[in-house]
């Protein structure tokens, strides 16, 4: 396409939100200039489908719930009025304990200030509050942050590492929704047994953000921690980072959660906006659906030229995988959507995949981001009138030509600056446009039975591990033996043998010829 074109479609296919500072360029997505017009009936389900969902409707029907993280930035919105004031009073009191621990009303056991937070999740509960503070993260910041967000020890062995003698002045929060998570629960387990092993009381240092009436906040509440805040069962782990989940680690940290709430409002005020052309949330829908034919065809690399927000793309990878990657349509047809999501940053990335993107096999479109403020210090020159920005920006632009030479399709965002409203408003945005996009293509994109069926199928190999080892004791027996014996699959009983066998100084194993012939036994009976 000749330059001129291309500026006339430019011109065509820029959206510019001036009052944001932020814009969205479609131009170098080669759709037809007809494709609203013919998904129109489409666009308009998915614009009714989401008044209906802010309005209070069961948007979640797998699981009967209503969808309200939207609330969390406007409670005003919110069908109820305790619902709102469940909103409002959990922002003021995020505010006033984040307040009461940098005045030092609220203090260690010691007596002295916390100086440090480690935050216990999983999944969206541990994921957007890593995005946020890596993305804000500040010398000035009142408090520093770790995070358990796995279930992996050598992990836990890392971070007390890293915290080391700061262990009495760390703050725990602990976050899950039914309190029953086995991964936060086991993060949990380790940081009491290390707090106790310091000589230190847990419950001095524990804060909970859970359920109302969980597991987790039954405990809290019995074993006298600082402070419990509400998860909602109408917010999903992926949209829960404008909840007490992200607001408590921000305020804690310092981070303006005011402008971070309004920088979501904003943006959702702006994607409510029925006329497609200037919505950038259901623009971005309809490019997810054109380039990948409604079917997930093609991969979404997601390309931010900024080192803040290199977790970006993870925090995306959750938020859309999890919510579009399903079986089954709302009708119970088979359909298997998704779109899968990768990426890093520019233009470390111009070193590693893009060679592949501009010369390889053609599965994918790219959303590049945009950061125009290059630095909040003086400017420096590295060459007669050129910044290190003006290279990261030179970058940005190259790739998205050299790409589009090879017909290579492209998304461009642009935010002014990284800081708390820019934040708020990218992640506003992909969270409308997940939801659009589900109802483009018939789906509920607020359930997750694979996250459940994977947790399932845990629960059942941990169950086979107790019954395995039931009958190490005695001689040495083949998986398949102990199969036979708690009638299991061998395979499934071999590779929990190896595991044990690899933790546990108890266990030995004869090795054989083959992996079938390796004989598991402790060293003593029962």
């Amino acid at each position: 396409m000749a330059s001129s074109s291309l500026w006339q479609r430019f011109q065509r296919y820029f959206l510019e939100y001036r009052e944001l500072g932020f814009s969205l360029d479609i131009s170098r997505m080669k759709f037809l200039d007809d494709l609203f017009e013919k998904m129109w009936p489409q666009i308009e389900h998915a614009f009714a489908a989401m008044r209906e969902l802010e309005a209070g409707t069961i948007a979640n029907p797998t699981e009967n719930r209503m969808v309200g993280h939207y609330w969390l930035r406007n409670p005003a919105l919110a069908p109820t009025s305790e619902i709102r004031s469940e909103i409002e009073d959990t922002i003021r009191r995020v505010k006033a304990f984040a307040e009461d621990v940098h005045a030092g009303k609220i203090t260690a056991e010691n007596g002295k200030r916390f100086e440090h937070v480690l935050h216990i999740g999983i999944g969206g509960s541990a994921l957007g509050p890593q995005f946020v503070s890596a993305a804000l993260d500040s010398p000035d910041d009142p408090m520093d942050i770790f995070f358990f967000d796995n279930t992996d020890p050598e992990d836990f062995d890392r971070v007390f590492g890293r915290i080391g003698e700061g262990l009495p002045q760390t703050l725990v929060i602990v976050v899950s929704k039914s309190g029953g998570t086995k991964e936060t629960r086991n993060g949990m387990a380790e940081a009491e047994a290390k707090f106790a092993a310091k000589g230190l009381q847990f419950a001095r240092h524990a804060v909970a953000v859970t359920g109302i009436g969980s597991e987790l906040d039954k405990h809290a509440e019995a074993n006298g921690w600082l402070g419990r805040f509400p998860m909602f069962d109408w917010i999903g782990g992926r949209t829960a980072v404008m909840s007490a989940v992200g607001l408590l680690p921000m305020a804690l940290q310092g981070f303006d959660i005011d402008a971070f709430l309004a920088g979501a409002a904003a943006m959702d005020e702006r994607t409510r906006a029925p006329d497609v052309a200037q919505n950038a949330a259901m623009l971005l829908a309809l490019m997810w659906y054109y380039a990948g034919n409604g079917k997930g065809q093609k991969d979404m690399v997601v390309l931010p030229y900024k080192d803040r927000l290199a977790l970006f793309t993870k925090y995306l990878q959750q938020l859309v995988m999890e919510s579009l990657g399903k079986e089954k349509n709302l009708t119970g047809e088979i359909v298997h959507q998704g779109i899968a999501v990768y990426g890093n940053k520019g233009s470390t990335d111009q070193h590693s995949y893009v060679p592949q993107l501009r010369d390889g096999v053609l599965n994918f479109f790219v959303t590049f981001v945009e950061v125009r403020n290059d630095r909040r210090s003086a400017r420096f020159e590295v060459e007669d009138g050129i910044t290190s920005g003006d290279y990261l920006q030179g970058f940005l632009r190259g790739t998205r030509s050299a790409l589009y030479e090879k017909r290579r399709e492209s998304i461009t965002m642009s935010i002014p600056e990284v800081n708390a409203f820019s934040i708020g408003a990218l992640i506003a945005l992909y969270e409308r446009a997940v939801g659009f996009y589900g109802s483009l293509v018939n789906i509920n994109a607020y359930d997750q039975p694979g996250v459940e069926a994977g947790k399932k199928a845990a629960s059942r190999l941990l169950q086979l591990q107790k019954r395995a080892r039931e009958e190490l004791f005695g001689e040495g027996k083949t998986a398949e033996e102990i199969a036979r014996s708690v009638d299991a699959d061998p395979e499934d009983v071999f590779h929990l043998l190896r595991h044990l066998a690899s933790n546990d100084p108890g266990m030995k194993v004869a090795a054989g010829d083959e992996p079938a012939d390796d004989r598991f036994s402790f060293g003593k009976s029962k």
